[in-house]
């Protein structure tokens, strides 16, 4: 064991132990001459533990933190190895894990709960979106710490692994009882992101209820059981994020983010009300469709009832003024008749038509994402090029309106990437498939870059990114989508010179090319203001104050 006072490498003073484990002890340090607090695991060689797991661990946890960067993660700022033990030096994080928390307190608000739980999906699906996704596994109370500012770190990297999409099964099974998903103990194919799904299904439980689901009885029951004021809305979400079968957990830890920003809309009371939104029209089709059993012609004449009260819906939503109402409006026809095409189109045009794409307006999407009665599969099932329509739309939507700058690109490529798979082939949207593979090949770059900078792989990346915002804009001269969408992408272009003209250059883009590039867009830009609304004119501004600056990034640049 380290000595309290020694200094370790002629830099960290270890000035207490903070913590320990069954291999392992962490100790805070300082670095006297930066002033700086520091934690360092102790990993004694020692240790009863099979060494070749251990080591595997070791390097497993070091290899994959070193390589991040995260807000709700530790970064590691050295390694020291020698012949009694391994020294992993990382950030000092101030607070408590949720364990010791629990275990003082009890169980927490879900207020609470809600809010760490969706801080720690953005952290895995980071993890979960790597070149090599890493798979967390270990998932409970001990392993997040929380800070006093109320955001939380994951930390323990010692069973994560890298996903290979190849591999049968997980080579050792590790993780917690009561907290790993079955799958983690063999038998099941290997681990993926919905064990990570399962396990942190589990911590709100814990977190929830006060009750370790490693401790008897050893089940993890409806949460309301222990505590019936609790939300039956956040209950379904943790029901499903622990079933046994992964096929039924929420695939990606994105999609259980959403349910769990929007848990409220699950509850039986809101479930309930909005479907008594449809009782009247109900009560009225009733006799038809009693009697349409007994004849062709009543059956078609409840058909027709019902398309025309489809087609009101919709009407009377395009004359309401309120976005949000006429949201629900089209939500009501969606679930009249899920497979038509009419009600989604017109859903996305009107949420589109400002420019922006906020947070409420979203919500409606995720509520027909999430109902009970599955409209979007049935609209996949039923109608898949129309769906592969809605799906283009949504990415545009995400990608070039949603107000959340730093989530729009991730969530844009979970509707381009099946909206690609349904134009393959078809020669009717051989335009939007060729935009579309476009926007699937930029936000990949997105997804991989700062990965690849760490790890030195970057070097090309930015040519074939030049490309492709090349090729869109070739696209877009020969057949010109909306104004807006125009726009916004030719700020996009121009902000990632700014960004990225150093880099350019090394992958062989030159000057010549950049500065036609920009010649084209000021041609188009000035072609769109006589008569353009005060949001294009507003946009064009923006577009040549970025432009100006990107003018001397580039002249300093290619010097």
């Amino acid at each position: 064991m380290l000595e309290i006072g020694s200094v370790i490498d002629a830099k960290y003073k270890v000035l207490n132990e903070i913590g320990h484990g069954g291999m392992s002890t962490v100790y805070l340090a300082i670095n006297e001459k930066a002033n700086k607090p520091w934690a360092i695991k102790e990993v004694r060689k020692s240790v009863g533990r099979s060494f070749d797991i251990l080591k595997q661990s070791l390097i497993l946890e070091t290899d994959m933190l070193k390589k991040l960067s995260h807000k709700n993660l530790p970064s590691i700022v050295d390694i020291i190895d020698s012949d009694e033990n391994f020294l992993i030096v990382m950030d000092y994080i101030e607070g408590s894990t949720l364990e010791k928390l629990v275990n003082e307190n009890g169980a927490y608000p879900q207020e609470d709960v809600v809010s760490w739980s969706i801080q720690l999906c953005d952290v895995l699906q980071y993890l979960h979106t790597q070149p090599r996704p890493i798979i967390y596994r270990d998932m409970k109370p001990s392993n997040v710490m929380l800070k006093s500012d109320g955001s939380v770190v994951l930390i323990d990297f010692g069973t994560a692994r890298e996903f290979k999409e190849q591999k049968a099964g997980d080579t050792v099974c590790l993780g917690t009882q009561g907290y790993a998903a079955p799958e983690q103990f063999g038998g099941n194919g290997q681990t993926d992101a919905r064990t990570d799904i399962y396990c942190l299904g589990a911590t709100m439980y814990h977190l929830l209820t006060g009750h370790n689901p490693s401790k008897p009885p050893y089940e993890l029951y409806p949460i309301t059981r222990w505590n019936p004021n609790l939300s039956s809305g956040l209950e379904k979400v943790i029901l499903k994020c622990i079933q046994k079968n992964p096929d039924d957990r929420y695939q990606s830890a994105d999609e259980l983010r959403y349910a769990l920003e929007h848990y409220r809309d699950l509850e039986t009371e809101t479930q309930l009300k909005s479907r008594q939104r449809l009782g009247k029209f109900a009560a009225s089709l009733f006799l038809c469709l009693v009697c349409a059993v007994f004849g062709a012609g009543l059956r078609a004449a409840a058909n027709e009832k019902l398309d025309d009260e489809y087609m009101t819906l919709i009407e009377t939503a395009g004359r309401t003024t309120d976005t949000l109402a006429a949201g629900e409006l089209y939500m009501d026809a969606i679930g009249l008749d899920a497979a038509r095409a009419e009600a989604y189109h017109a859903y996305y045009e009107r949420v589109v038509e400002d420019g922006v794409f906020d947070v409420d307006e979203e919500e409606l999407l995720i509520r027909i994402n999430m109902s009970t009665n599955e409209y979007f599969r049935i609209f996949e099932r039923e109608n898949p090029l129309e769906y592969a329509d809605f799906c283009y739309e949504i990415g545009n939507a995400y990608w070039y309106y949603y107000s959340h700058e730093e989530n729009r690109k991730t969530r844009a490529l979970g509707w381009y990437e099946p909206a690609l798979s349904g134009f393959e082939g078809n020669d009717r949207r051989s335009l939007e498939y060729g935009r579309c593979r476009l926007y699937v090949e930029i936000g990949s770059f997105y997804k991989k870059m700062i990965a690849a900078q760490i790890d030195g792989t970057d070097e090309g990346i930015y040519g074939r990114y030049w490309s492709s915002l090349s090729e869109l804009k070739a696209l877009n001269d020969e057949q010109p989508d909306r104004e807006l969408i125009t726009l916004r992408m030719y700020r996009e272009i121009i902000t990632r010179v700014t960004e990225y003209a150093r880099y350019f250059m090394d992958d062989g883009v030159t000057r010549e090319e950049i500065e036609a590039m920009f010649e084209g867009i000021e041609s188009d830009m000035a072609e769109m203001e006589d008569a353009a609304a005060p949001a294009v004119l507003e946009e064009i501004d923006k577009i040549r104050t970025l432009r100006t600056l990107a003018d001397k990034i580039v002249r300093s640049t290619y010097k």
